[in-house]
């Protein structure tokens, strides 16, 4: 705690008294901070979310997460939720127009969206969405399970682009690949609402902060820091970034797009097949790429992921202190891999016929 604490209050000193509840994931640090931010301003009920966004699926944070697919077997949701588009700040100055600043409880927000395809707001968007919110006394959660500790070539990516929170979540990084770790932290204030005194026993659980968890969050963060891999993701980002624009310009049939933040990599593929000839179908055929993309990577050595909000992109996230031979070498595969299928649609003669069946059974469920 102490730790984390002190690496959150070196860039944003107004936290040096903040405190840490730690749990088992990121979807367990959005639930604590969700309580947290209720405690905090009780008499507030509204929420603000943003599209695209991804929080996690256990019943609050999927509430915040704008994604049909995952809600709907699941309604009714938490109530006064408020989605806005991401990057829009006048639709934030809209919504303080429409509902009295006193009833928003919290904006919960991630600096760059990881499930939404690597996506970063405006310059300047988050700084003024947070000097609004602190003018009206609304809670800021900055949602860094995926982007924080060194992933976006900063430890948090809210802080490096003008926002300060009163809550941050984190996760990911904390368990070094190998315990599940979440933590929430927040302003003293926020806590002492929520769990001070005998009130402690309003948020527990079993597992967070146990000790094999929390030594390997404090091996983590020492790794982070006495090896700079905040830094080193940053110049590795950068230099994979170039790689992948000039794999996008060799293979422009093939990815439509490439992102980066850090050492987080978008690959945004092209259709399987013209738009117009999908009709209804896109995100099935989206959906469908994606898996054969997927496979062909696999078939490279390439360890990828599939985007949940975002069902044509594919995302590269190497472990922080990848040797830099093999991180070369990951865009060397990659090139090997497009070089297979410079064209879309190729890969779906090139797949064994086992797999299309199998995509399809999945489809049809």
């Amino acid at each position: 705690e102490t730790n984390l604490v002190a690496l959150l209050a070196r860039e944003a000193p107004s936290h040096a008294d903040s405190q840490v509840f730690f749990s088992n994931s990121g979807t367990e640090a959005v639930e604590a901070a969700l309580k947290f931010a209720r405690a905090s301003r009780p008499n507030a009920r509204v929420i603000i979310n943003f599209t695209r966004a991804y929080h996690g699926k256990t019943f609050g944070a999927l509430s915040l997460t704008p994604n049909e697919e995952y809600q709907a077997p699941f309604r009714p949701l938490l109530d006064d939720v408020v989605t806005l588009p991401y990057g829009d700040i006048f639709a934030f100055k809209n919504v303080l127009q429409q509902y009295k600043p006193r009833d928003i409880n919290a904006i919960i927000i991630e600096p760059i969206q990881g499930e939404g395809g690597v996506i970063q707001p405006p310059v300047g968007y988050l700084q003024e969405l947070g000097e609004l919110a602190r003018k009206h006394g609304i809670t800021v959660i900055a949602d860094e399970i995926q982007t924080g500790l060194g992933r976006s070539g900063h430890y948090f990516a809210s802080l490096a682009a003008g926002l300060e929170p009163d809550i941050v979540t984190l996760a990911k990084p904390l368990g070094g690949g190998l315990v599940p770790v979440g933590a929430t932290i927040a302003r003293k204030r926020i806590v002492q609402k929520a769990l001070g005194g005998l009130a402690s026993k309003r948020h527990s659980n079993t597992f967070g902060g146990g000790a094999l968890a929390m030594a390997v969050g404090l091996k983590s963060l020492e790794l982070l820091v006495e090896q700079n891999l905040a830094g080193r993701a940053r110049a590795f980002g950068q230099r994979g970034l170039q790689k992948l624009q000039t794999l996008q310009q060799r293979y422009p049939d093939v990815l439509a797009d490439v992102r980066a933040a850090g050492m987080l990599f978008a690959l945004q593929l092209t259709p399987l097949v013209p738009p117009r000839l999908l009709g209804q179908h896109t995100e099935l055929a989206a959906q469908l790429g994606s898996g054969l993309a997927l496979q062909s990577f696999h078939k490279a050595g390439i360890h990828a992921c599939y985007t949940l909000n975002s069902s044509s992109t594919l995302r590269f996230t190497p472990a922080l202190n990848i040797p830099e031979q093999l991180f070369d070498e990951l865009f060397n595969r990659t090139d090997q891999a497009l070089a297979n299928h410079p064209k879309s649609w190729q890969m779906i003669p090139k797949a064994p016929l086992e797999t299309l069946l199998n995509l399809a059974q999945l489809a049809l469920k």
